[in-house]
């Protein structure tokens, strides 16, 4: 499953540097499915949606930092835990129980995004 931060998030920002698949950023910010990925263009993703990967997104969140469900991985295939959670000075990044995956499912998406890596 993906990880989210809850509202008890700080907004110290110790998170985001830490994440391998920049699926965190900053309250209010836009995000792309391009940032620190490989994708480009028109893609299908693992879930079946058809997206650019340039294309500008919503924020998840106006209030604190957030995690990008479909971009989370919960660093598998870079690290052994969620990097996220392991640097939290809060305990705010937690299991997203809406986003349910298993770890072979987290594999193939950080191989999607990640080819090469």
């Amino acid at each position: 499953m993906a990880i989210i931060i809850t509202d008890e998030c700080i907004n110290c920002g110790a998170c985001e540097p830490e994440c391998p698949n920049t699926a965190i950023y900053e309250a209010a910010d836009d995000w792309r499915y391009s940032d620190g990925t490989s994708l480009k263009g028109d893609v299908v993703l693992p879930n079946g949606s058809a997206v650019n990967a340039e294309d500008v997104q919503e924020p998840v969140s106006d209030e604190y930092y957030y995690i990008v469900p479909d971009k989370c991985t919960e660093c598998k295939g870079f690290h052994d835990e969620p990097q996220c959670a392991a640097v939290c000075p809060v305990d705010c990044c937690v299991p997203d129980e809406d986003h349910v995956e298993t770890e072979t499912q987290l594999l193939a998406k950080q191989k999607f995004m990640h080819p090469d890596g």
